[in-house]
């Protein structure tokens, strides 16, 4: 629970003048005579009106009067100084809030049996519909750019929520997931041009982030990575692309652990294991790439743009029950095409935007398809997007 701010103690409030003094009832005197009352009325009337009267008349005085001089001692230049505003940290800033819908999403391991003939059926992916809200903000500052997206996915009763207690409930799962990244630029540290190559590569910069996840299902992912690299700034005539060579380690949980495997899994139970406390998963430290876009199509003569980001992951270690599968390369892209309704309606750009995308996500979270079914996804997208400021 957040501690509440602290509020300053409350004034004693001013008797009212249209009260007049307590009635008996009150602990005072008789009541007040109506002569003393109408004069009371008559007086509080007055003052409104002078009250209405002087604020804006002071307000054209104020607005006519020539600005006063600098205090003495002061000069002119310094006191317009003392004046002005202070300048902004960031040389950049931007807040967006957004919705989208995507579907079918795919979760790994979430099937559905599906009759074919034979006795026993066969399991097939289950499709998820989510609809997402996003939170995203980005700046840049004198040594560096900062960037911090916040998605509340809500999935459909397909992937169910649930816990220990109720592993599936009658209602879609909720996920909370964070992504920061921030890079610094020693070409804007050391004020120099070292740091790039000239027509291709226009920054090289320091780059770090971290990944943080939470989702309220039985298997209670609770994912935590760090990324730290180098960026690389393309040199490129309208929009950007970035380019991010990194390591990545991430730690999770594995919320089927802590009992024996059941005999219908068919996997061996391992003597002298410590099921009990095998929930948290440390994965090996392993190179990613990350590239990040958008590129304004002006020849379109509209206010579009793609935009998007491709993420490729190399093996990272072992998952499983008891850690039998082995991770694969996991790669996910999404592209959208941006639609700037705000310039294409009122001339007023980069506010309200509409898009529609594509989604596709192979051996999600590093899954192996020959033993974890669900793996792929191919997922539209569209949504609109508020430009805060």
């Amino acid at each position: 629970m957040c501690r509440p701010a602290l509020q300053s103690a409350p004034l004693r409030p001013s008797p009212d003048p249209l009260q007049g003094p307590p009635s008996p009832a009150e602990g005072g005197g008789s009541g007040a005579s109506p002569r003393s009352l109408r004069a009371v009325l008559l007086t509080a009337a007055s003052l409104l009106a002078q009250a209405h009267l002087v604020g804006p008349a002071r307000a054209i005085d104020e607005a006519a009067a020539p600005p006063k001089p600098p205090e003495a001692g002061v000069p002119l230049a310094a006191a317009t100084v003392m004046a002005a505003p202070p300048p902004s940290f960031f040389s950049f800033s931007d807040t967006v809030v957004s919705y989208r819908f995507q579907g079918p999403s795919a979760e790994p391991g979430l099937t559905v049996p599906r009759q074919d003939g034979t006795a026993k059926g066969r399991q097939v992916a289950r499709e998820v519909p989510k609809n997402v809200v996003n939170l995203f903000h980005a700046n840049s500052w004198a040594y560096g750019t900062n960037l911090i997206s916040l998605d509340i996915l809500r999935s459909g009763s397909q992937d169910p929520a649930g816990d220990k207690r109720v592993p599936f409930k009658d209602y879609g799962a909720t996920e909370v997931y964070l992504i920061y990244r921030s890079v610094l630029s020693p070409n804007k540290i050391f004020d120099t041009t070292v740091f790039a190559i000239p027509g291709l590569v226009k920054d090289i910069g320091l780059s770090f982030g971290a990944d943080i996840n939470t989702k309220d299902t039985k298997f209670d992912s609770e994912k935590r990575a760090g990324t730290f690299g180098l960026s690389l700034a393309f040199d490129v005539p309208a929009g950007f692309v970035n380019l991010k060579v990194q390591g990545y380690k991430e730690f999770s949980r594995n919320g089927f652990a802590g009992t024996a495997p059941s005999k219908e899994s068919g996997l061996p139970v391992i003597l002298g294991f410590d099921y009990a406390h095998f929930r948290s998963v440390e994965y090996k430290m392993t190179p990613e790439f990350e590239l990040t876009y958008t590129i304004p199509l002006a020849f379109t003569g509209l206010p579009l743009a793609l935009a998007g980001f491709n993420t490729l992951i190399l093996p990272k270690g072992r998952y499983g029950q008891i850690n039998e599968n082995r991770t694969q390369v996991e790669f996910v892209s999404q592209t959208n095409l941006v639609l700037d309704i705000g310039q294409l309606i009122e001339n007023a750009p980069n506010r309200v935007e509409a898009f529609v995308g594509f989604q596709y996500w192979h051996n999600k979270f590093g899954g192996d398809p020959r033993r974890t079914p669900n793996t792929e996804e191919k997922a539209l997208i569209a949504g609109v997007a508020y430009h805060l400021k």
